[in-house]
């Protein structure tokens, strides 16, 4: 705290008096709703939300507002709040195969079972901007649907290559895995600790690992086998009863890559996986938390270490909780005077002892 600061205590409550005045803004115009907020602007909740480990929309919305719409700052209110509660259960895991999918796509198979669902996405717009949201009280366009149906179970892409035996086979474990949000993150990590660091980890960091898989910095060419979007049930064992019950539903965004594999000394050559799944609707995180999770494999796999950022694990891991670097980050912006005047001395004896030197050569 700036304590030592000439005004004490008294200017860190003006600093927080002016923040709320900025965030609130001019009070002429209305002031933004927790749920306009959270329907509105649902990606930057959903990011909140799967970056803070936290799957509460109207906890991420007040976040957002409270954070001026600085979406870290925002993870770390909802960070600090989850540490604040209690754990009540473990849930089962999830069974996205029995997804009710809003989106669905393959970019490997045309025609597969269940059908391609284009569903709610940017990629065939024009990103030109639309000034008729400018104008108030705009009407949504009303989509036109087919008569709905009850949704079948949607089989993986992934599984026409594995019945096949085209593609790795998954290795199902029933070892509990570790949970980052109560211990401390150790290396090297297994896949599930990875995945949970990935996960939650700063969306531009993992993208940006994850284009330099595809720009050659890692060996790794992948196809989006399936990328899907939608709402699962979430379940809960309750001892007392001896079964299983639902609680709740929420939406998660999950992507399969295939990707080449020439084989190794002990692996023939076939497809194998890279996988993300994301709190909310995230596709540009899952995908690229598939190649990364791919990248990261090479040791397991047997392929060789190129020396790319996306194959080093503790490159990836220590550097990816956009948390953790903005606090070490932001810290250097609080006093360090003592620090400095240590230096400010060194540097002023060096260059008192190079000028001696000089002189006495001369």
């Amino acid at each position: 705290m700036y304590v030592a600061v000439k005004g004490g205590e008294r200017a860190i409550d003006n600093a927080h008096q002016w923040l709320a005045e900025e965030r609130r803004g001019d009070p002429t115009v209305p002031e933004l709703t927790i749920p306009q907020i959270r329907e509105q602007m649902a990606l930057a909740v959903n990011r909140v939300m799967a970056e803070g480990s936290l799957y509460d929309p109207d906890l991420a919305a007040l976040a957002i507002k409270q954070a001026r719409g600085d979406l870290i700052e925002a993870v770390f209110l909802i960070r600090a709040y989850r540490t604040t509660l209690p754990r009540l259960a473990g849930s089962r895991p999830v069974d996205t195969g029995a997804m009710a999918v809003d989106r669905r796509i393959s970019a490997t198979f045309k025609d597969l079972p269940g059908g391609q669902v284009l569903g709610p996405t940017f990629d065939y717009t024009h990103r030109l901007l639309d000034f008729t949201l400018m104008a108030e009280g705009e009407a949504p366009q009303q989509r036109n649907l087919p008569d709905a149906t009850p949704a079948d179970r949607i089989p993986h892409v992934t599984s026409f290559l594995n019945r096949d035996g085209l593609i790795e086979p998954v290795d199902p474990s029933d070892i509990a895995p570790p949970d980052l949000t109560r211990e401390p993150m150790e290396l090297p990590a297994n896949r599930p600790l990875r995945l949970q660091a990935l996960a939650r980890g700063d969306e531009g960091f993992v993208l940006s690992m994850a284009y330099s898989t595809q720009r050659g910095y890692g060996r790794t060419h992948a196809f989006v086998g399936e990328l899907r979007i939608g709402t699962v049930a979430v379940e809960v064992d309750i001892p007392e009863l001896g079964f299983a019950v639902e609680i709740g539903e929420i939406e998660l965004t999950e992507c399969e890559t295939v990707n080449q594999f020439k084989g190794s000394r002990t692996e023939p050559p076939q497809f194998t996986r890279g996988y993300g799944l994301v709190m909310g609707q995230s596709e540009r995180k899952a995908i690229a938390m598939s190649l990364v999770d791919r990248a990261l494999r090479w040791q397991e796999l047997g392929e060789d270490f190129t020396g790319a950022p996306a194959q080093d694990e503790e490159f990836v891991l220590m550097h990816c909780d956009n948390i953790q670097a903005t606090g070490f980050l932001e810290h250097i912006k609080l006093p360090h005077y003592v620090d400095f005047q240590a230096e400010l001395e060194l540097v002023r004896k060096l260059r008192a002892e190079a000028m001696a030197l000089q002189e006495a050569a001369e």
